[in-house]
């Protein structure tokens, strides 16, 4: 018997590990492309000195200036203090601006300054070029029928509509 053969057929010896499968679930390519697409569009806002929680924030200020830091948490999902420090950390880059709210004076509402608005612009086509290269393989009909289909999945979920669940796990006073 060679001792090849005798190897195999000791006690004890377990048959080697079938090669491994990689994942094949709907899920799992989700987490990949989502994790994948996230730190791309992070490395390419990181150049305009922001990063993906900032630019949420900003456009989610843009969408409707003038709501209250405490509407804005409730709409994130977070403890106000939380958005808080968001808020100081655009605030102090001259990014927004908070004005004291002639309904309530206790209360800050929250608006883009000029600067703001500008690099928010410069966003949106960093964005737009971002989706292009990460779609690429897809024409325009099939991406329109991703974008349906991926929005049918997230209302199931019960996720908010152009809030990422990600605030939630942001820790007081830092951003990723």
């Amino acid at each position: 018997m060679s001792s090849e053969r005798q190897a195999a057929e000791e006690p004890g010896e377990s048959e080697p590990a079938p090669p491994a499968r990689p994942p094949r679930g709907a899920a799992f390519l989700l987490t990949q492309l989502g994790t994948h697409a996230a730190e791309r569009f992070a490395a390419r806002v990181a150049e305009l000195g922001l990063t993906p929680p900032d630019i949420g924030l900003l456009r989610t200020i843009a969408t409707r200036p003038g709501r209250s830091q405490r509407a804005l948490a409730a709409e994130l999902g977070v403890v106000p203090s939380r958005v808080v420090a968001l808020i100081d950390h655009l605030d102090g880059k001259g990014l927004v601006e908070r004005r004291r709210s002639t309904e309530d004076r206790r209360n800050h509402e929250l608006y883009l300054s000029e600067e703001g608005g500008r690099l928010l612009g410069e966003v949106w086509g960093i964005a737009a070029a971002h989706e292009d290269d990460i779609l690429s393989a897809l024409d325009d009909g099939q991406r329109d029928r991703l974008t349906e289909l991926l929005g049918l999945v997230a209302a199931q979920q019960g996720l908010t509509p152009g809030v990422h669940p990600g605030y939630r796990n942001l820790p007081d006073g830092r951003r990723s």
